[in-house]
Parts: C-alpha cells; sequence; structure tokens
C-alpha cells in the first residue's frame, strides 16, 4: 500500500537525484504530511528502506509510505513550498533500524515548537532537523535502495464528494471479510454506472452495500475490488467536505487522490460474490422499526452474551412488536421491542453483534426489515424504497 501525492516524471529517476536535500516548513504542515505517509509504513522489511519516509524534493516536498505486503499500498502527501521555504531537488529515506527508530522522525516533528522547522540532509545521509533553540541530528539511509512506486494508468475515473466516500466506507467496511481463505472478499466492490457508485462488502455471514449518484463517469462504466485495509486508509484521508476525491482504475492499481495526498493498491483480483442473485427479493413479511430503539432492546438482551458464553438472539416477530430473548450459563434475558407491521408470529434467531452492526450502520432513523422464513436472511432497506442502502443478516439456527 502506497500514500502520498502525485509522482512527477523527475522523481521516478530516482538515481540522478543529489543526495542532499533542504527545506523550510511550518511544522502544522510537516506533521500532518508525516502522520499521513506513515500509515504504510512497513513494519518489518526486508528491505531497510520500506521501514521509513521517503522524502523527495522539487517545487514540492513529497513524502511517500510503502508497504510491499499484501495488499500493496502506498501513500504520498506533498507540500508546497512557501514563499520563504527553501526546497532543494534531492531525496533519501529517513533510517528506521527497529521499531523505536521507525517513530523517532514523527516523534522528533511532533515535539518541535509550532514554528517553521529546518530540515537538511548531506551525502552522508546526515540529517539535521532545526526549529527554534531545538535541534536534532539523526541518521537516513540512501533512497537508491527504495522500489519504485508503482503507476496508475488513467483507464478509468469518477470523482465525488470526500464527505460521501467517507461515509459509504464507514457503512459498509465493517462487513468486509478478515477470512484469507477467500482473499477477494477482503475487499470491498466497486461498480460505477449509470446508477452511480455502487460499494458491496461480504464476509459470508453478512452483506452491506451503499449506492450514490454520480455526476460524471470518464471512461464508461467499471467494477473493481479495493483491499479493505487500504479502503480504512482512504476513510481516514476523507474529510467531511464537499471537496472531490478522485477514483482511478489502472490496469494492476488503484489511486485515490485527493488535495495534496494520494493513496495507492493493487486490485484484488477473483471472483466476487454475485450479491444481486444472493439478496432475496419480495419477502413476504416487512416490518418498520426505529433503529435506535431496536439496537437498544437488542444491546440490553446481549448482556447474558459473552466471548466465552455465546448463544443466537431469538426473535419471535408478532403485531406491531418483536420478542427478544438470550439464554446462557450467565443468565437469561428477555425484552420487547415496538415496530409497525405483522409479523405473522415468525421465529428466528440471528448473532447478535451482525444484526447490531445492520442496524447501527444503516444511514437513517428507521428501516424496513424484510423476512420469510426462520432459514431465510433478514434484509434492511429504507423506508422510502429507494435502493441508497441494504444490510442482510444471516439468521443462527435456534435450538428447540
Amino acid at each position: 500500500m502506497f500514500c502520498g501525492t502525485q509522482i512527477c516524471p523527475e522523481f521516478l529517476k530516482r538515481k540522478e537525484l543529489p543526495a542532499m536535500l533542504k527545506f523550510s516548513c511550518e511544522k502544522a504542515l510537516l506533521q500532518s504530511a508525516v502522520n499521513t505517509a506513515s500509515r504504510t509504513v512497513a513494519a518489518k522489511s526486508s528491505i531497510p528502506a520500506l521501514e521509513g519516509l521517503l522524502l523527495e524534493g522539487g517545487d514540492t516536498l513529497t513524502m511517500s509510505g510503502y508497504n510491499l505486503e499484501s495488499p500493496r499500498a502506498i501513500l504520498e502527501h506533498s507540500i508546497q513550498s512557501e514563499k520563504d521555504s527553501i526546497l532543494f531537488y534531492g531525496e533519501m529515506a529517513s533510517l528506521t533500524r527497529d521499531e523505536q527508530a521507525q517513530r523517532l522522525f514523527g516523534d522528533i516533528i511532533r515535539k518541535m515548537p509550532d514554528d517553521v522547522i529546518t530540515f537538511s540532509s548531506d551525502e552522508k545521509y546526515l540529517v539535521k532537523l532545526s526549529c527554534g533553540d531545538a535541534n536534532f541530528e539523526i541518521l537516513g539511509l540512501s533512497a537508491e535502495d527504495y522500489p519504485e512506486l508503482p503507476a496508475v494508468d488513467d483507464e478509468f475515473s469518477v470523482s465525488l464528494c470526500q464527505s460521501t466516500l467517507k461515509g459509504m466506507l464507514n457503512q459498509t467496511g465493517f462487513a468486509v471479510s478478515t477470512n484469507e481463505s477467500r482473499p477477494i472478499h477482503t475487499g470491498s466492490l466497486f461498480e460505477i454506472n449509470e446508477k452511480g457508485l455502487t460499494v458491496v462488502s461480504v464476509d459470508g455471514f453478512r452483506l452491506a452495500l451503499r449506492r450514490e449518484p454520480l455526476e460524471k463517469i470518464d471512461g464508461g462504466a467499471f467494477r473493481f475490488v479495493a483491499p479493505g485495509s487500504a479502503l480504512s486508509e482512504v476513510e481516514k484521508i476523507c474529510e467531511d467536505t464537499d471537496e472531490k476525491i478522485s477514483i482511478i482504475q489502472g490496469k494492476r492499481h488503484l489511486m485515490f487522490e485527493t488535495g495534496s495526498t494520494q493513496l495507492i493498491c493493487r486490485r484484488l483480483e477473483g471472483e466476487f460474490l454475485d450479491y444481486k442473485n444472493a439478496i432475496p427479493r419480495n419477502n413476504p413479511i416487512r416490518l418498520t422499526v426505529d433503529t435506535k430503539t431496536m439496537m437498544n432492546s437488542l444491546d440490553r438482551v446481549s448482556v447474558v452474551i459473552s466471548e466465552k458464553l455465546k448463544s443466537p438472539v431469538r426473535c419471535q416477530f408478532d403485531m406491531n412488536k418483536v420478542y427478544l430473548s438470550a439464554k446462557t450459563g450467565n443468565g437469561e434475558a428477555k425484552d420487547i421491542c415496538p415496530l409497525k407491521g405483522d409479523g405473522q408470529g415468525l421465529e428466528i434467531g440471528f448473532n447478535n453483534r451482525y444484526l447490531m452492526d445492520a442496524l447501527r450502520y444503516a444511514p437513517a432513523d428507521e428501516v424496513v426489515l424484510e423476512l420469510n422464513t426462520g432459514i431465510s436472511p433478514c434484509v434492511l432497506t429504507p423506508v422510502d424504497g429507494s435502493d441508497s442502502f441494504l444490510y442482510m443478516v444471516l439468521p443462527v439456527r435456534l435450538k428447540a
């Protein structure tokens, strides 16, 4: 995984640049860049340079973190040079011999006074950092050992508000699988077409889907699966703003670009679940429930459930109410949750956490619960009948 800003062509010609690098920058800008790029720095790597940050100077300062482990991701962050800043062409990778040293550069920046920080390195990769009366010297590594960062061909692209994508990732990411036996499901499916952007996550027990309209699609409809770990970082770099974030699909990689930050990751390959056929339609039982009210009821009966003493939550749906109960070695809990509609006496069991998550992440105060039989999935949809979200939770067999 790689995180950072757009790579200028001259940066790729690494060995042609001098080793010396010098710049000055406001602490807040530098600290933001370090915090962003550090997220994808490899904790341990056979290539020592990957345990540090790559700094490249030109018209801007570019800071990159690169993790060669699966899934690959790169994060870059660029800082525009100020009028009074000094910025010379050059590059270096920070030294990180162990876990403590890995945080050294960031710790130094964080503890500096709130003023302009001056950075300089020489041909022996001795780095000098100064701010006010504070001065530090640390060792760096040659950037020649740093792998060349992957480029992303602009085959297909789309842009949307950062706040919109941030919400979509938050409301689907919880259902991404952590089971490496099906690597394709450790990511989320992105579908971009005339309906808009659809994001789908599945883990074999539940499904989460969010859909938002798009203003424009460049290159036509496309789809891909992005690693869940990379999407967690994308969610962090997105802000609650209407400013745009671009999603670019290349032949092997994906790029999420916003402002001065880029995140590049490898696409996951494989056959993703045919979710359209997996979701049951025309369910005969449709009940409207207040999400917070039902979450509170679930939370109460879940008190007797623990990691050691597990039990499904038994739900009996009747007219305008559902009876919830759970029984373990800890004790027994019962509660009644009001709803709208006739549950026809259906009795069904659910994993308490899976049903709770679906209710928690649904972006609505009320949802429709669609049910069929005691062994059929429960589907949560919007009250207004739109297709902006859908959550599906598989049932748990109840003991007689």
